[in-house]
């Protein structure tokens, strides 16, 4: 398919669309600001815009949004939090009626990287002796990274906020590869980084010293329970490991909806995935180079973990396809 559909509409939307972005973009806006960008479909040929399906990323609350109705389909990271909404686990209270259209394939890890130079050998012993730690994090705390400490730091009986009780503090940052925090790592300047993005960041940590500090085994077990999955961090990627080392899987960034979306609308949107797929902007690099084959959307593979239901019409159209898959 051509890179812009012939038509003027096309045209102006192709605009409006390169306006978001500079407006969205402006590196001044906070992460708490104006900075996600909904796309609607409808028909604005009447005196009101008619919305037809409006899909947006966002934080992983807007699963609410999308099981009410107010939005279509939304994209999350990373897959283990659409769990939790699915089976009412951890950030969720109840469970909600969501779906998956498709995962983007995104290979991921969250890692808890230590200074050696701090002296600490687990997550318990900050607790036991109350220490003063700095920790590298992200300064937003709906970031999923921050639901996820927040999930696993009570396992070990303490929060952050009881780290800065104890006189520790954070180095905050925007993106996992911020130079704020490459610059604290070179310093030597913080204990700790609780970070995913492992790709961005963890060579340059661990070639600066950083080593990495697994969870407990008891730390882990609870946190499977609440859907989270333990995942190898392969020296084969990261050969400045000594060894393979264990973290979080961070993979994989599914665009669902709920399980009312009628199925003809299901079915279209991931028709459109297919027919566009030259056009994605698939990440380069993580698993291999150049489009991702469109049955890897529905798999549960690495790079696409799935553990809720695909919608009836995300089936429908996977399987027209010649894919067998589990829904």
């Amino acid at each position: 398919m051509e890179q812009l559909p012939r038509g003027a509409q096309f045209q102006r939307s192709k605009m409006l669309w390169e306006i978001a972005l500079g407006i969205a973009a402006d590196p001044s806006i906070s992460y708490y600001g104006n900075r996600d960008i909904a796309i609607t479909i409808g028909n604005g040929s009447g005196k009101h815009f008619k919305p037809w399906l409006t899909l947006s990323p966002g934080s992983p609350d807007l699963a609410h949004a999308v099981a009410q109705g107010e939005l279509d389909g939304a994209f999350v990271n990373p897959s283990a939090l659409l769990t939790q909404a699915y089976r009412g686990v951890g950030l969720f209270a109840e469970p909600l009626p969501v779906r998956i259209l498709a995962v983007y394939p995104s290979w991921d890890r969250f890692m808890v990287l230590v200074n050696p130079k701090s002296g600490i050998a687990s997550l318990a012993q900050i607790k036991e002796k109350q220490l003063p730690v700095r920790i590298s994090i992200r300064e937003d705390t709906t970031h999923s990274t921050r639901v996820l400490i927040d999930q696993f730091l009570p396992m070990y009986g303490f929060s952050l906020k009881d780290v800065e009780a104890w006189g520790g503090g954070f180095q905050l940052n925007g993106g996992p590869a911020d130079q704020r925090r490459r610059d604290a790592i070179a310093d030597g300047t913080v204990d700790l980084v609780m970070e995913e993005g492992i790709g961005s960041w963890g060579h340059f940590a661990l070639e600066h010293g950083m080593q990495p500090l697994p969870l407990d085994e008891h730390v882990m077990q609870q946190l499977e329970t609440i859907g989270w999955r333990r995942a190898v961090l392969p020296k084969s990627r990261f050969p400045e490991l000594e060894a393979d080392a264990m973290g979080i899987e961070y993979s994989g960034w599914p665009l669902y909806t709920r399980e009312s979306l009628p199925e003809e609308d299901a079915y279209k949107i991931c028709s459109a995935i297919g027919a566009r797929v030259d056009e994605m902007p698939w990440a380069q690099g993580d698993t291999r180079e150049g489009a991702y084959a469109v049955s890897e959307l529905a798999g549960d593979t690495e790079a696409t973990p799935r553990e809720v239901p695909l919608h009836p019409g995300a089936v429908k159209y996977y399987r027209e396809l010649g894919f067998h898959l589990a829904t």
